[in-house]
């Protein structure tokens, strides 16, 4: 008989058509019509490789990952609400699309942001909207995060959000740039973000 720890997470208790709201930010689902917005963003060289995947060439290939990837429970578009314009992304990758081999009740935290909207705390603004989700409605146990050794910003991200260092994948194989760099793991459980005092915010 399975139990509550080894049951897998239950997909149906998702709501498609989900949005979050924040102070300054709404989270909403993926929209084909935000191709072209998607790649003003996308085709930066400083975005994708630091997270692992390529510029994108072309706005037929951002509609493409709208419609592939980022169609996926818990993926959303970061939208400002005082101008409508897109500024990035956040979401959760769950066991079967996670980068790490995590446990049935947890869920990787994904997440990039646009460069003309770096420096303004956008992303943990996010990211915590996404945590209060996550440890709520959604009932996860934990939660994990990953970034290149040297992606200070990510790291930084990070940290506003109370995860903490949990190990090192040193020569990684990235399949999508084909590079072998050291990933940092950090995790924050349930217990540690209802003891996070900035987790409301």
């Amino acid at each position: 008989m399975n139990t509550s720890s080894d049951t897998p997470f239950d997909a149906s208790r998702q709501t498609e058509g989900t949005c979050l709201r924040t102070g300054r930010l709404l989270l909403r689902p993926w929209r084909v019509e935000d191709a072209a917005e998607l790649y003003g963003l996308a085709c930066d060289e400083r975005i994708g490789p630091a997270a692992g995947w390529l510029p994108h060439r072309s706005v037929a290939e951002s509609r493409l990952v709208i419609r592939l990837v980022f169609s996926a429970p818990e993926t959303y578009a970061v939208e400002l609400l005082e101008t409508g314009r897109l500024a990035g992304c956040v979401g959760l990758l769950f066991p079967e699309r996670s980068n790490l081999r995590i446990g049935p009740h947890d869920a990787e935290v994904g997440y990039w942001l646009g460069t003309p909207y770096w420096g303004r705390g956008l992303i943990p603004e996010a990211v915590r909207a996404l945590m209060r989700r996550a440890f709520g409605p959604l009932g996860l146990e934990n939660l994990w995060c990953c970034s290149y050794a040297g992606n200070h910003n990510s790291l930084r991200v990070q940290q506003k959000c109370g995860f903490r260092p949990h190990h090192e994948l040193r020569d990684h194989l990235s399949e999508v740039t084909g590079e072998r760099r050291t990933e940092l793991v950090r995790r924050i459980t349930r217990d540690e973000w209802l003891q996070f005092p900035d987790r409301d915010r």
